[in-house]
């Protein structure tokens, strides 16, 4: 298909997943005819007039779409995951309300600076709960400062987030009326906390009914602690995990390791900017024939095994690089003013070529990266056909994050990290990938070749001593996290 005629097929799955999923993530029937009504190609904000009032019924509107959207798309996963009739054939309704979902978030942040630079409100970004939150209050003629983002200009230039450089002193029109806020706050944390804690209450309800079970059944008295750890280098004994499903096994050779940068932590909300990989064998010699160095943007960085290497560089929406993003600025050195598409940088989630590309590298070899289901949510609803593939078992996750904590002597609990510290920094470290002197660069390539590295190491101090994958719990394979079709 070409240009958006993916929205038309995407609508086209309604009654797939209708039938499959009346109620969102928060038990709420889904209204089905309101999705079918939504323009999700062209946008589903609202674009008020230049009024106090206006802006404030727009943000009004803004929010309760993001947050029936954003409920829907929250239970797709699991509703996809769990078809095993494959009544559902396709994923892209949920990555289609997604693409609609982040223009429609970009809408919300332009109307709060809009609404500052009136002299509505003042926004405060705030970590509550689960997640960040923009705060509104009166304002009072001073503006805090706001790491997160930048500042609007809505001559259409970007701005200076300067100190003493505010949207509102940059604003010509200042209206000082006020308006009502308490209907107009961000509930997405109390959203997600309730979300959690019903979560929280079925697994307690499950498993106090498996516990009723092995009661009732006297073979639960001869396995009542579940499988065995895996064991860590040292006498620190964690407790078995669910990410230890992404632990490699002993047979594991080539793998993609792989990192994105993005401009948020939220797939349906955030763009991906940046996209790096490259391949290395764990135990079979480096291809021969392939180029035997690299250049990193770290001039320390030796290539040594890896081949392969690539960096993909994408864009965000004109309305997003407007607004900027300090925060992640500082963070990877990647400034989203300078990213628009309207300054030739296309969109990693309008660039069909790209996710194909993307796809075909991710299902011919395990994949790996550090917290590996941070790359796979986003994947979900960004790469055309990844859900697919993940569901009928071509794709193989592994995952640094759980070898650093269950294998790793160093990743012992503190205070300060009470799982230990397993940031890719602190484990490429401690495996000898990264100098004590230098830290993550928070670029894909560059963290995707430490993580590598530190893997190879790993690995091979493990073999060495019969540990990890080689010892009594280790796996055969290669390991990782597949799914394959269930009946």
């Amino acid at each position: 298909m070409t240009d958006r005629a993916w929205f038309d097929a995407a609508k086209g799955d309604i009654p797939q997943w209708a039938a499959s999923m009346p109620k969102d993530a928060d038990g709420t029937t889904i209204d089905w005819d309101w999705v079918r009504s939504l323009d999700l190609a062209h946008g589903v904000g609202t674009i008020p007039e230049s009024t106090p009032q206006s802006i404030h019924d727009a943000l009004k509107a803004d929010y309760a779409t993001r947050e029936h959207l954003e409920s829907i798309i929250a239970q797709c996963n699991s509703t996809f995951m769990t078809d095993y009739d494959r009544f559902i054939g396709s994923y892209r309704l949920p990555r289609a309300l997604a693409y609609a979902n982040r223009r429609l978030n970009d809408n919300i942040n332009t109307l709060l600076h809009l609404g500052e630079q009136q002299h509505l409100w003042v926004v405060s970004r705030e970590r509550r709960g689960r997640t960040t939150v923009a705060v509104l209050r009166p304002y009072s003629g001073s503006r805090p400062s706001n790491d997160d983002q930048g500042m609007l200009n809505l001559s259409g230039e970007t701005g200076d987030a300067s100190a003493g450089n505010t949207a509102a002193e940059n604003s010509d029109v200042k209206f000082p009326t006020t308006v009502a806020l308490d209907d107009i706050q961000d509930r997405t944390a109390a959203i997600l906390d309730a979300r959690a804690e019903r979560c929280k209450a079925q697994r307690f309800q499950k498993r106090a009914g498996d516990a009723a079970m092995a009661r009732a059944n006297l073979s639960g008295a001869t396995s009542p602690g579940g499988a065995a750890s895996s064991g860590n280098a040292t006498g620190h004994h964690p407790k078995p995990d669910w990410r230890d499903a992404y632990l490699p096994g002993r047979d594991v050779d080539a793998v993609m390791g792989i990192d994105i940068e993005t401009t948020g932590i939220d797939p349906a909300r955030d763009y991906i900017i940046d996209v790096g990989f490259e391949f290395m064998n764990m135990a079979s010699p480096r291809p021969a024939g392939e180029p035997e160095t690299y250049a990193y943007e770290q001039g320390y960085y030796a290539a040594g095994d890896a081949y392969g290497q690539s960096r993909l560089a994408f864009g965000v929406p004109p309305e997003n690089a407007a607004l900027g993003n300090a925060l992640i600025a500082k963070l990877t050195g990647i400034d989203v003013r300078g990213r628009s598409s309207e300054a030739g940088y296309r969109l990693f989630d309008e660039w069909p070529q790209a996710q194909a590309g993307l796809l075909a590298r991710l299902t011919q070899q395990p994949y790996v990266a550090h917290n590996a289901t941070f790359e796979h949510s986003w994947f979900m609803l960004n790469v055309a056909g990844y859900a697919e593939s993940y569901r009928a078992g071509r794709i193989t996750i592994i995952d640094t994050l759980p070898m650093s904590r269950q294998w790793d002597p160093g990743a012992v609990p503190t205070n300060e990290h009470p799982y230990g510290d397993n940031t890719l920094d602190a484990y490429a470290k401690r495996q000898g990938a990264l100098d004590s002197a230098h830290n993550e660069r928070h670029l894909g390539l560059e963290d995707s070749h430490i993580m590598l590295v530190a893997m190879k190491h790993h690995l091979a101090a493990l073999k060495a001593q019969r540990k990890g994958p080689w010892g009594p719990a280790g796996r055969a394979g290669v390991g990782g996290k597949s799914c394959g079709r269930k009946r």
